[in-house]
Formats: C-alpha cells, sequence, structure tokens
C-alpha cells in the first residue's frame, strides 16, 4: 500500500480557503489510485475552540468536500470538528473511500485539557478501526498519542497494521511528537503515520515533522518543517511475517 502525509498552513477558520488549498496540492502530489492519504487534525479550520460556528452536522460542507477522493481515486483521512445527534462537538478523524462513502469515524478520546479542548469537544468512547487493501488501521488524533493505553486497547481488540496519528502538535514539543510516534509502532508491531500542521494559529506556531514510521520505529521519510507531501510504500507481509517471528503481542495482558 502507498500512503501519503499532506503537510499544510492552515488558514485560520476559513474552510474554502483550506479546501481549494488541499485540493492543489493533491493535485500536486498526484498520488496514486487506491493510496491511502492523510490530512492533518482539523484540516479546514485549525484548532479552534469556536465549536458554534465551526462544527458540523454530518452531511456538513467538510464531509462533501472530502467525498473529493473520489476525484483522485484515493482513501482520505482527515480531521474536522463534527457535532453528534445529541448536539454536542467532537473532534474528530474521518474516513472517505475513493468512491467518497464514509467509511469510519473515529472521536478523539483524549481531548486537550491544557488547552481547554475538553470544554468544548466530548471525548470519544473507544478506538476505531477500518479496513483498506487488507491493512487494518486505527487513526487518532493529537493528543492521544501521549496515551499509550488506548492503542493498546486498539491493539488488543483489532491488532491494527498501521496508525495514522492527524495533529496540530505545536512546535515547543515537537521532540515529543517524534519519539511517541516510534515508541507507539515499537510497542504495538505497528506502522504509524503521523500528519502535523505548519505554520501559525492565534495561540500556537507549528513545524510540521510529519512522518512515516515502520514497525521498527524507524523513520521511512521525514516532512520536515515545511509544506508538502512525503510517500512511502508499506509492506503488510514484511509486517505480519515480523509479528509472526516476534509474536510479542501474544503476551499482552488485559
Amino acid at each position: 500500500m502507498n500512503v501519503l502525509a499532506l503537510q499544510l498552513d492552515i488558514v485560520w477558520e476559513n474552510k474554502t480557503a483550506n479546501f481549494d488549498h488541499v485540493r492543489r496540492l493533491l493535485k500536486g502530489a498526484a498520488p496514486g489510485r487506491d493510496s491511502l492519504v492523510v490530512l492533518p487534525e482539523m484540516f479546514a479550520t485549525g484548532f479552534t475552540m469556536n465549536t458554534d460556528a465551526m462544527a458540523e452536522p454530518y452531511g456538513g460542507e467538510t464531509e462533501q468536500f472530502l467525498a473529493t477522493a473520489r476525484e483522485f481515486g484515493v482513501c482520505l483521512v482527515a480531521g474536522a470538528p463534527m457535532r453528534g445527534r445529541d448536539g454536542r462537538a467532537r473532534n474528530k478523524a474521518l474516513v472517505f473511500s475513493p468512491f467518497g462513502e464514509l467509511l469510519a469515524f473515529y472521536a478523539k478520546m483524549r481531548p486537550f485539557a491544557p488547552g481547554g479542548e475538553s470544554k468544548h469537544y466530548a471525548a470519544g468512547e473507544r478506538p476505531a478501526v477500518f479496513d483498506w487493501q487488507g491493512w487494518k488501521i486505527a487513526p487518532f488524533v493529537c493528543y492521544d498519542l501521549r496515551f499509550p493505553e488506548i492503542f493498546r486497547e486498539a491493539t488488543a481488540a483489532h491488532q491494527p497494521h498501521l496508525f495514522t496519528v492527524i495533529a496540530n502538535w505545536p512546535v515547543k514539543r515537537i521532540h515529543h511528537w517524534v519519539r511517541l510516534l516510534q515508541a507507539r509502532a515499537i510497542e504495538n508491531q505497528a506502522c504509524v503515520v503521523g500528519v502535523n500542521r505548519v505554520g501559525r494559529d492565534p495561540q500556537h506556531v507549528y513545524s510540521g515533522r510529519s512522518v512515516i514510521v515502520d514497525y521498527h520505529g524507524e523513520i521511512l521519510v521525514d516532512a520536515g518543517d515545511g509544506e508538502g507531501c512525503i510517500s512511502s510504500p508499506l509492506d503488510l507481509n514484511a509486517l505480519v511475517k515480523y509479528r509472526t517471528d516476534v509474536p510479542f503481542l501474544a503476551d499482552m495482558r488485559s
């Protein structure tokens, strides 16, 4: 499977500008059909607490844009503030198929309380896993990365082959970002795609460092601190053989 991480500077609370920008970056990247393409957390708004104006119901304009996966023939993972049937906002990862269909969604289980996120967004209740090109894939969002127990919860239930972690992770803690992504890969014997933004919002500066990490925790490709797209092929057969040869996951305890 080919995986692409799209690292971009998000225009604050301007969905139209961000939709246009993502479309241009995708056209430039020219991903192959059936690739997995991953965008950052809240890619169309930035990390906003303005849920009254920015959180959308299902079927809203962000979902309609993400159905553009159909245009590129890819599976698309991206973050957005969404409002559920209960009226509460949640910070979600949405997954769209090459046919423009919503394949899966995940609500961030650990809202960033130090930044006030937990006052505006309800926490998700459980991990989610979807299948793509034979891979079991579990999406997570930003601050989730600091909580290995929720990754282990996903592994205990589904043994995902790949984790996607979408983020608005500030530059002052960027060294934690990279190391934690590597740790989640090693301890779960899984590949990890971490996609961060660049630029700035009213609160923080962001330096990117989107990476694709293999199941040994080795960084296959690093986006650095500029806008752009990184990609790497991932080998499911090699991952499965590694898990068979050294079956660490069989010794997990609940």
